[in-house]
């Protein structure tokens, strides 16, 4: 097998996974009233990663032969999926959402920074227990649950910085000690698995050749279960912390305007005083 083979040949178009996104994508649209706008479009845009993640060779090569395949499946559903879902929620949707009394309290509990912080990190941490991780490589259920647990955990994890609502958002010095304390424990983790010298998951040393890539893998491509622990360590924490940058940026850039438009409130008020 070629890599253009397996890029071509290896897409699973799963009903689960196909019917899964388009009910999400089709409540959503419901709730937006159908307005295709520019939350609208990113939040489709989180949809459309989720479904390449799991429908593309990428999952295939996760589950059969690549560590480095499944933490850039992870960085997609932990972290950048979540992201989008939760830029693509508009004021206008959070607030009709939130007059709903069930929803209202468990985005109160749910939504608060702690425990969105303690759920979404950990969540992280404990998929890859060798224990669990290797359940995950033989159970498909076990499996579907750990990507359902990140989806909503890491979705938990962006609400209190990017909520929809401004005056619920984390104001900008604890939102960047929330970012900078997710980027040091995502990026521990990515490096405990760049420095470790033997492979921590059975699934990728006795690997089931379902598709014939391995060959492919090992000999072309040259990856041995260690170098390719290593690779999806350094994509673990160098892809999260280019996410986390981000976010960081997004933070200090909505601070930065802050003045600018509380200045220009100020002088839009009945009785301010121009200058000349």
């Amino acid at each position: 097998m070629t890599g253009w083979q397996l890029l071509t040949t290896a897409w699973d178009w799963d009903g689960s996974v196909v019917a899964g996104c388009a009910l999400v994508a089709a409540g959503y649209l419901a709730a937006a009233r159908f307005r295709l706008d520019r939350p609208a479009l990113i939040f489709l845009g989180g949809v459309a990663s989720v479904l390449l993640a799991l429908v593309s060779p990428l999952d295939p090569l996760s589950d059969h032969y690549l560590f480095s395949a499944h933490m850039l499946q992870h960085v997609v559903l932990d972290m950048a999926a979540p992201a989008l879902f939760v830029a693509g929620v508009s004021a206008d949707l959070a607030r009709r959402m939130l007059r709903v009394p069930l929803l209202e309290r468990a985005e109160r509990v749910l939504g608060h920074p702690a425990p969105a912080w303690l759920l979404g990190a950990g969540t992280l941490w404990l998929w890859h227990v060798p224990a669990l991780y290797d359940a995950t490589l033989a159970s498909e259920g076990i499996h579907i649950f750990e990507h359902l647990t990140f989806l909503v955990t890491g979705t938990m994890f962006w609400w209190p910085v990017f909520h929809p609502l401004e005056e619920r958002r984390l104001a900008t010095g604890p939102a960047l000690f929330y970012l900078s304390l997710g980027a040091v424990s995502n990026s521990l983790l990515g490096i405990l698995f760049s420095l470790a010298s033997t492979p921590f998951y059975r699934g990728y040393v006795h690997v089931d050749d379902e598709l014939g890539a391995l060959s492919l893998i090992r000999e072309r491509w040259g990856l041995s279960p260690i170098d390719d622990q290593r690779l999806g360590g350094a994509l673990m924490w160098v892809l999260g912390g280019v996410i986390f940058l981000w976010a960081i940026l997004v933070v200090v850039a909505r601070w930065y305007r802050e003045p600018e438009e509380g200045t220009q409130l100020s002088e839009s008020l009945p009785g301010a005083r121009s200058e000349t």
